[in-house]
């Protein structure tokens, strides 16, 4: 049984969260201590987080990053702000996806089954087969999300992940943006190309971290590509 942890100030709002996803069988807690939501986190071990953007104190994204520094699990932000920028910074924060209110109850069930199943389902169970990737000295853990290169490491979301494997095993080769959203999204249809674009500039900001720069090359009306920018010396080209 799966548990999901609501972050809604909401009364009215939480109670129809709790009751209809708790119909198809998921243990629902909603979180109290809203000064301390990383705690109530900690506590209860959520398997997936509904996270609100406007709770008292901190706000969604900075709690999205409190969490983020302790665990990987899906984070689906529900929000009334449909401008693209709050969007943007929920991605960009940490967050797998983006939902606005008024939400229908059936996509938001459709998303978080999605999401449990990249997760935990039968996805991750294949590519928990195999474990590692290594491009020229570039090592990707699959099991860990973590990246590493000339002595440095990144750790990466899991939608960072799916990104950077898909890129590793295909390197050199374009990738199209349909083939990507597809691995990150089952439900294409409700996501929204930017969130994609979003996606891939996070990607490139964690191999910068690890030294690594302009490797993620962007075909215009086609898809991405890896190249090979670095060397095993360590001299980035």
């Amino acid at each position: 049984m799966y548990r999901i942890l609501i972050v809604e100030d909401d009364d009215k709002i939480a109670a129809i969260l709790m009751n209809y996803v708790g119909k198809y069988g998921y243990q629902v807690i909603r979180a109290e201590q809203f000064h301390d939501i990383k705690q109530e986190f900690a506590a209860h071990k959520p398997d997936l987080v509904l996270l609100d953007i406007n709770l008292p104190q901190f706000d969604g994204f900075y709690w999205c990053r409190q969490i983020r520094t302790i665990s990987n699990v899906p984070i689906l932000f529900l929000s009334a702000r449909v401008g693209e920028m709050d969007q943007v910074m929920a991605i960009e924060n940490g967050g797998d996806d983006y939902i606005t209110k008024p939400f229908n109850l059936d996509l938001l069930m459709a998303k978080i089954k999605s999401a449990l199943r990249r997760a935990y389902g039968e996805y991750a169970a294949a590519a928990a087969q195999r474990d590692e990737v290594d491009v020229m000295g570039l090592t990707f853990d699959r099991s860990k999300y973590l990246l590493q290169w000339n002595g440095r490491q990144t750790v990466l979301s899991k939608n960072e992940s799916l990104l950077i494997d898909i890129l590793c095993t295909r390197v050199g080769q374009i990738v199209s943006r349909e083939e990507l959203l597809e691995a990150l999204w089952d439900d294409v249809q409700f996501v929204d190309d930017n969130t994609l674009t979003v996606n891939v500039t996070r990607v490139r900001k964690k191999l910068e971290e690890i030294g690594i720069t302009k490797a993620i090359e962007t075909i215009r009306g086609q898809g991405y590509r890896l190249n090979v920018t670095w060397s095993q010396q360590g001299e980035a080209r």
